[in-house]
This record gives C-alpha cells, structure tokens and sequence, in this order.
C-alpha cells in the first residue's frame, strides 16, 4: 500500500508544483529515464527540478496514473509497473507506461529508478 500511495503521490506533488518535496517521492540519486520522449536520462533531485522548471508550461497540467502492479525483486527493492495519462493545457493527452525501481530507506520507500514509455500505438503495435 505504502508503494502505491508514493507513486500515486507523484502526480499530486509534481501537478501542485512543489518541487521543493520531491524527496519524498525520489531517491537523492534517482535517475528518471525520459529517452523514449526525446529527454534523455536526468539524474538526481536537482536536475529534475531543473528539467520540470525548464520545460515550463509544456508540462502536463494533469498526471494520473492506475494500474500499479508492484513485484518484490530483492530485500528492500521492488519493481512497480504502472500506467500513466497526462493531460496537457490543450486538453490533448497521451499514455505511458511506468517502469520502476523503488528502494526501501532511512525515509521509508522512494523511486530510485523510473523508466518513462510512451505509448503511441494500440494492441504494444510497432
């Protein structure tokens, strides 16, 4: 349970724009993978702060996520699969899939990998 409120946190606090709480959501050394939407690999807190600030109003002013299926891989690791909708100022939206590695800590659970596929054809087509 603990799993999935964090990762459904993220779309309260990142939406909300308070940046400032991403330790909550992430490890200090998080690597956030958004090769598969042409942003490259951004590594620790600051970075993705930075590359949230950057893209600005091209942000989703909505992420919502379901689907969360969470399998214990190694004492205090899991790996949390989950769905994502984001819907842009526009009203446009688009679908992905979240591939992560969440680590037990000091401060309880935190996402310390996060691997973002979107998805642009039906049926895993292409």
């Amino acid at each position: 349970m603990a799993i999935t409120e964090l990762i459904s946190m993220h779309g309260h606090l990142i939406d909300a724009g308070r940046l400032d709480r991403l330790h909550e959501l992430f490890t200090a050394d998080a690597v956030y993978d958004v090769s598969d939407l042409g942003g490259g690999t951004i590594e620790g807190l600051a970075a993705f702060r930075d590359a949230a600030l950057a893209m600005g109003e091209r942000n989703p002013v909505g992420h919502h996520v379901t689907n969360i299926v969470v399998t214990e891989t190694a004492d205090d690791h899991v790996r949390a699969l989950s769905k994502g909708i984001g819907i842009m100022a526009d009203g446009t939206c688009g679908s992905v899939t979240y591939e992560d590695t969440v680590s037990r800590g000091d401060r309880g659970w935190r996402i310390s990998h996060r691997r973002v596929l979107s998805r642009r054809v039906p049926l895993g087509a292409g």
